[in-house]
């Protein structure tokens, strides 16, 4: 049945990197969809590839790409169909932009703040430098930045003060999505706690969709409608927020859940044995099973996706479920 609220469908996505020692199957076969305005946070371990996910839905890929396919739906427009250049003029930074995880990286250090947020307007848009220096102004006073910054350089602000310029660049086109890709990470917890209430309101007012990623399970929930678990390039597991952080189901999920201390009721925080598989050797099975304690034989073969009402899980302890 077609989901006519639906904003970005990927079908059996699969983006392998070539290195002198084998392929690096950094996404392999990822299946996601996401609503309009919504948000949903894909959680995993560092090293699980949901960078690499987001670098495969905006075609920022590395010049070592060995195999990048599948299917990317944005209103059911197929994207892979589409030649770079044409991407780049219709797709990315007008429906589609990002927030990287370093603002100071992804700010030039040579030119004015104002200048770089209001390049978008200029380059896609195709407007003059006044109408476009007045978005940008614009811009800033809606992500709580002082119009006298605007002639300042990136090095001259705040780590706060640097992302919220990243986030107001990903928004001056008004894309229908944003990726924002561990974007409080170099914050300290207040400023992390300002970024996120300043994304929930940008998602009310703008109306646009997210999806953050992150290893930072409690700052997710402050902003997520949805969750996708992320492990060893596959995502494992898809629920809504109240469920996922209520009752996570797919063992993975649950040891997730289970490191995160709690403000109320006594609880002994739990890791997870062992070290996730290397992405150059993976072998058949549940890549999970070798650090699993729920493990029995049948996660020998690779489990395929499971429905649990309105959750997806791959997990052979649901296929009676």
């Amino acid at each position: 049945m077609t989901n006519n609220n639906s904003l970005l469908r990927v079908e059996d996505l699969k983006l392998y990197f070539k290195t002198s020692q084998g392929d690096v199957q950094a996404v392999d076969g990822i299946n996601f969809e996401l609503n309009r305005n919504e948000a949903i946070v894909i959680l995993g371990e560092s090293g699980c590839g949901k960078s690499s996910f987001a670098r495969a839905i905006l075609r920022l890929l590395p010049r070592n790409v060995s195999r990048y396919e599948g299917k990317v739906y944005l209103n059911d427009v197929e994207l892979m169909q589409m030649t770079d250049e044409e991407f780049r003029k219709r797709i990315r930074w007008i429906k589609m932009s990002m927030v990287p995880q370093a603002a100071m990286n992804a700010l030039n250090p040579v030119l004015r703040v104002g200048d770089q947020v209001a390049e978008p307007m200029l380059v896609h848009a195709g407007i003059k430098k006044e109408e476009a220096m007045a978005q940008a102004s614009d811009m800033f006073d809606r992500v709580g930045v002082s119009t006298d910054f605007l002639k300042r350089y990136a090095f001259e602000l705040s780590g706060g003060m640097r992302q919220r310029v990243a986030i107001a660049m990903s928004l001056v086109t008004v894309p229908d999505l944003v990726v924002l890709d561990e974007p409080t990470s170099a914050l300290d917890v207040l400023t992390q706690a300002n970024i996120f209430n300043l994304l929930k309101r940008i998602k009310k007012e703008f109306e646009v969709s997210f999806i953050l990623i992150t290893h930072d399970i409690a700052t997710s929930s402050e902003l997520a409608d949805k969750v996708a678990v992320m492990y060893a390039g596959q995502i494992i597991e898809v629920a809504s927020a109240d469920d996922f952080f209520t009752e996570p189901l797919h063992p993975y999920s649950k040891k997730l859940m289970a490191s995160v201390p709690r403000l109320r009721g006594k609880q002994e925080l739990e890791f997870i044995t062992g070290q996730p598989p290397s992405l150059m050797n993976l072998k058949p099975g549940c890549r999970f099973a070798p650090r699993c304690t729920e493990r029995h034989g049948k996660c020998d073969q690779t489990p395929p996706v499971f429905n649990i009402g309105d959750r997806q899980v791959s997990c052979w302890l649901y296929e009676d479920k």
